[in-house]
């Protein structure tokens, strides 16, 4: 599903002109073929979801880096990529949203401190996979249990 949507954005992009549309889905496109190549198979959603996560969070780090050696252009361009690529991840909880799971997960493993950490993480993890950014995840989760 997510390949036959691509292949259109891309046609649409490439008929408007829009060059950081076009290069960042291509960019997505041979990201999701290397991984197929890599697993001997095609692609389920899930780990569709999963290399789109993986090229939103080399963004995110980029866009720290460039703002870090104030390299404004590069950051502008990371971002608008971000923005391409945000809108084929699953719609994304809001922090009050990850607030409330990660509480419910805190009182389900009985988690008392930061030690606890891991395995509310682990709790985590499988439940918000592609539904949250998990540097966020892992914010609140500190602050809960701090």
């Amino acid at each position: 599903m997510l390949e036959e949507d691509l292949a259109t954005d891309l046609r649409e992009a490439m008929r408007s002109g829009d060059a950081t549309r076009r290069d960042t889905i291509r960019q997505l496109r041979a990201a999701l073929h290397n991984e197929a190549i890599a697993k001997g198979h095609a692609l389920g959603d899930e780990e569709s979801v999963t290399v789109v996560q993986r090229l939103v969070n080399q963004h995110r780090d980029s866009i720290s880096e460039f703002t870090r050696g104030k390299r404004d252009d590069l950051v502008a361009k990371e971002e608008a990529e971000l923005r391409v690529l945000l809108g084929y991840l699953p719609e994304q909880l809001s922090r009050e949203a990850i607030v409330a799971v990660a509480a419910a997960a805190i009182q389900k493993v009985g988690a008392t401190g930061k030690g606890d950490q891991g395995r509310v993480m682990r709790e985590l993890a499988s439940e918000l996979k592609g539904k949250a950014d998990m540097r966020t995840v892992n914010e609140v989760v500190q602050e809960l249990l701090g």
